[in-house]
């Protein structure tokens, strides 16, 4: 049985065929996963877990994830920075258990360090900057007690803004910082690192301190579905990709 991570689907109404990738990897292609690891940016955004009561495709998702746990999969999410007010409400309708960014798990022989990705991407000063505001936890109390649309329009006006900004940032500012990644893989004993977040996809080997360290970069929900695995008695890791059913 596999263990699966994903991240940065960005599930929204507007998206549908995005959400038809995402009903085929929870009862096709994950059907039998042991464990599933959502490291964050599920949803294109989350205004609070009252959104099960006006949202259908928040409902469909949380059903959807049920069922799946319902199989025997453990299921594990970890906030992203458009989805971070997911809390246990959500949670208890999905089946799922919330992670702390980072987590560390070991499904093998070595330790894996699992992150949404922001917080390595230091160069961003501004988003640093605004990271550190929302999740502060007096902030969400404050946001989450405004009403349902009031939130709904705060977090389109903060998507628009951000689309905006980043067409005025180089990429390599909303990359990852080489010096932090470096820190984590010391901090945490040179596991391997899975990240979503960058919207880069990729597998990078550097070396830290003379110990050679694996960094996977998840793959993001944009025109396709993307997953890591790792499977069999050394839980060997691997990317795939896939479409919608009866897509060319």
């Amino acid at each position: 049985m596999a263990i699966l991570f994903i991240s940065d689907l960005h599930l929204c109404e507007a998206r549908p065929q995005i959400n038809a990738l995402f009903t085929r990897f929870v009862e096709e292609l994950a059907r039998d996963a042991e464990s599933l690891y959502i490291l964050g940016d599920l949803f294109e955004y989350w205004i609070g877990d009252d959104q099960l009561d006006h949202d259908p495709l928040a409902r469909r998702v949380a059903a959807l994830l049920a069922k799946m746990a319902g199989r025997g999969t453990r299921i594990f999410f970890m906030h992203g920075n458009r989805d971070f007010l997911i809390g246990e409400r959500f949670a208890t309708e999905a089946q799922l258990t919330l992670l702390p960014d980072p987590s560390l798990i070991m499904p093998g022989p070595r330790q894996i360090v699992l992150m949404h990705g922001d917080t390595l991407c230091t160069d961003d000063f501004a988003y640093q900057q605004f990271r550190a505001q929302v999740r502060d936890p007096l902030w969400q109390a404050e946001i989450l007690a405004k009403p349902y649309a009031e939130r709904a329009e705060l977090a389109q006006s903060i998507r628009s803004r951000s689309d905006v900004e980043k067409l005025l940032k180089a990429d390599a500012i909303m990359d990852v910082n080489t010096t932090a990644v470096a820190e984590t893989f010391e901090k945490y004993a040179f596991p391997v690192m899975i990240h979503g977040h960058t919207h880069r996809p990729a597998r990078h080997e550097l070396t830290v301190n003379g110990h050679v360290c694996t960094r996977w970069v998840l793959q993001d929900w944009h025109d396709r579905g993307g997953y890591l695995s790792a499977g069999g008695p050394d839980n060997v890791l691997s990317a795939h990709t896939f479409l919608a059913a009866g897509t060319p």
